[in-house]
């Protein structure tokens, strides 16, 4: 991210993403396999700057957008997650990753034609998880060998939240059906 021409190459702003979305066709498209979108402070549902309503219609529209485009939307996930908690969240077990610790639980929601429709996943998973399923699905290493994204993927006992070979954080492929 110190090198400006990268970092404008890969940055970009929201409006951009829409015109990507409005844009792409059976032919081309210029999006790239794996984008992330986040909101700004009045959009990022946190309590204390912003409105859930607000972040609905925010992720609401990305997911119209997508739909909207047979194409795009017949091989595309999205990961609906809150930065923390945004005021919400589970007081399940946290399990002591690193010297950070890790989180609280945070509720996703995945939309893609391949996903396990009102399926709940009980494995133990976090931001870092996304990243793990990209690794997976796309067959690529981890960034560093430091990363969480090195954990194994949790195995449970009778508590299918807590991991018994912990730390482990899981890579979301028990949330989609590929077959």
């Amino acid at each position: 991210m110190t090198n400006e021409k990268e970092r404008s190459a890969a940055i970009q702003d929201t409006t951009n993403l829409y015109a990507n979305l409005m844009s792409c066709d059976a032919q081309s498209c210029s999006l790239p396999a794996v984008s992330f979108v986040k909101p700004d402070g009045n959009l990022d549902g946190h309590p204390a700057s912003s409105k859930v309503n607000l972040f609905e219609g925010f992720v609401k529209k990305i997911v119209d957008l997508t739909q909207a485009n047979a194409t795009l939307s017949a091989d595309t996930a999205i990961f609906i997650t809150f930065d923390e908690g945004g005021g919400y969240y589970d007081s399940g077990y946290v399990q002591p990753l690193d010297y950070f610790g890790d989180g609280t639980r945070i509720p996703m929601i995945v939309v893609s034609p391949y996903s396990k429709g009102g399926h709940i996943s009980h494995t133990y998973t976090d931001h870092v998880s996304v990243l793990k399923f990209i690794e997976a699905n796309w067959t690529v290493p981890p960034i560093t060998k430091r990363s969480r994204d090195n954990l194994p993927n949790p195995i449970t006992g009778a508590d299918p939240y807590r991991p018994t070979n912990g730390p482990a954080i899981g890579d979301l492929t028990d949330l989609f059906n590929f077959q």
